[in-house]
């Protein structure tokens, strides 16, 4: 696509700082929800749980994000926020007892898996990666990829993260959609590279309005209150409480002492998520470099991204108590505002770490609602999931075979099919899960081995690619592989 800032294009300071701000606005709901989640779960005695700050989690983000820049050699444009992949592990480590110290050595360890294999590559090279996921696979699984995000954004703004289902909510959250598809076609120059800000203002103000005027409590202000009620220095500045400080100084007698056992428990539990991760992180990988038009698993190469990956999890989970991953909120971001600075990535990653210090920015951001977010995500996620629908364009779909794949791929993928590996007795999860979008993935190799009798196809339409302007439609099904 046709970009307004290319990756290594540095802004203006004034017009980077904002376009900075709409991107950390993209990327911190989600980041922050995960600490909450995280700390609701229970120890053993259902009770007792663990306090995950927020504030040190947007930190931990920040800095993963400037980890994994230096990595990739400043040549990805893309924020690391929270993964919520790791969720029902951080749930099974907690309820057997090993506290925060299994949390972070469980980050630590998967974190590790994407250094290791990322040390493979290096040596071995990542060719397999484009054998292994050609054009009629990554298509449907970055298309999958944002689809199966809907339905975070849909009930969002159905219930506002709760479980009452309200119109006003849903009206609330099509306003700041709206506002974002006006300002992103209709709007002024400037306004085009900032629509995100705009929507959800537009959003937060109606809201807000509502709430003020008697009616529903759609914007929680009671985080004001608590942060300013009475008013001291906290209110102002305040130290986050990063993970590790909470580890060394929170005591608990039902913490158990992370011994041999506690690491092969650990291990079990976070690695296989891990490997399963790989499949996302190169589909990201593989979508962002179609809208920079850059093949990132090639420049700066897969080794490096895997390499940014896992230690900027690791440093992040260090201070913020969650692993980090690539964000398809900051692709989303990117796509829309045709900014792939990468000066922009590292000033939001900045921004991040110096704002969760000051507490008025924390408890604002906390205080947007979800039905706002769920409406500016309807935005963020269709983006995804339409850049793989224009790698699709490039399959012959009048091919039997390619549809076998693609339709292999979309219903494993939306359908929800995952596969789950023994029981936690702690928690009653699976030992092991592979996600749907990974079983999608394995679907749609095996299918794409099978048709092509052992040989993996790229399902790419030779007319097509030689710029034929025949419709696809009229297309036989004989097979017009480029492989074969």
């Amino acid at each position: 696509m046709k970009l307004t800032y290319e990756i290594s294009d540095r802004p203006q300071f004034g017009q980077n700082l904002v376009f900075a701000f709409q991107q950390m606005i993209a990327i911190m709901a989600a980041t922050l929800l995960v600490p909450m989640l995280m700390s609701s779960y229970t120890l053993s005695d259902g009770v007792t749980t663990l306090n995950f700050d927020p504030a040190a989690a947007l930190f931990g983000a920040g800095i993963g994000t400037i980890v994994y820049v230096f990595c990739s050699k400043r040549r990805s444009p893309v924020f690391l926020g929270s993964s919520f992949t790791f969720l029902g592990a951080y749930a099974a480590i907690i309820g057997m007892n090993y506290g925060y110290w299994g949390v972070i050595l469980g980050i630590l360890l998967a974190g590790l898996v994407y250094v290791v294999i990322s040390i493979i590559i290096r040596m071995i090279g990542s060719d397999w990666v484009n054998y292994l996921m050609p054009t009629v696979i990554i298509g449907p699984i970055v298309t999958l990829i944002g689809l199966s995000l809907s339905g975070t954004a849909t009930s969002w703004m159905a219930t506002n993260g709760g479980a009452d289902y309200s119109l006003l909510t849903i009206l609330i959250g099509m306003v700041t959609f709206l506002t974002i598809v006006y300002v992103s076609v209709k709007g002024s120059k400037t306004l085009k590279l900032i629509p995100f800000i705009v929507g959800v203002g537009a959003g937060y103000v109606l809201a807000l309005i509502i709430t003020l005027v008697g009616g529903p409590k759609i914007l929680d202000l009671s985080g004001f209150q608590q942060a300013f009620v009475p008013f001291t220095f906290n209110s102002i500045l305040s130290v986050p409480k990063f993970t590790f400080m909470q580890a060394l100084t929170v005591k608990n007698d039902l913490f158990l002492p992370i011994d041999a056992a506690a690491i092969g428990n650990i291990a079990m539990t976070f690695v296989p998520i891990a490997v399963v991760e790989l499949a996302q992180h190169i589909a990201d990988h593989k979508n962002l470099g179609a809208i920079v038009n850059r093949d990132l698993i090639k420049d700066p190469g897969l080794e490096n991204t895997l390499m940014g990956d896992g230690l900027g999890s690791i440093v992040g989970g260090f201070f913020g108590g969650a692993a980090n991953t690539t964000y398809g909120e900051s692709i989303g971001c990117v796509a829309i505002t045709g900014n792939a600075s990468v000066y922009t990535i590292i000033t939001a990653a900045i921004g991040c770490m110096l704002l969760s210090f000051f507490t008025p920015f924390v408890v604002i951001i906390n205080s947007i609602p979800k039905c706002v977010m769920g409406g500016a995500c309807v935005a963020l996620y269709g983006f995804i999931a339409v850049s793989g629908l224009q790698m699709i364009r490039k399959v012959d779909l009048g091919n039997n075979k390619n549809l076998f794949i693609v339709s292999a791929i979309l219903v494993v993928g939306i359908g929800g099919l995952s596969l789950n590996f023994g029981t936690n007795p702690a928690t009653g999860t699976p030992i092991l899960q592979v996600t749907s979008l990974a079983t999608a993935l394995i679907a749609g190799i095996l299918t794409n081995l099978l048709v092509h009798g052992g040989k993996m196809g790229t399902g790419e339409d030779v007319e097509y690619l030689t710029g034929s302007v025949e419709s696809i439609a009229n297309a036989d099904f004989e097979d017009t592989n480029v492989n074969e």
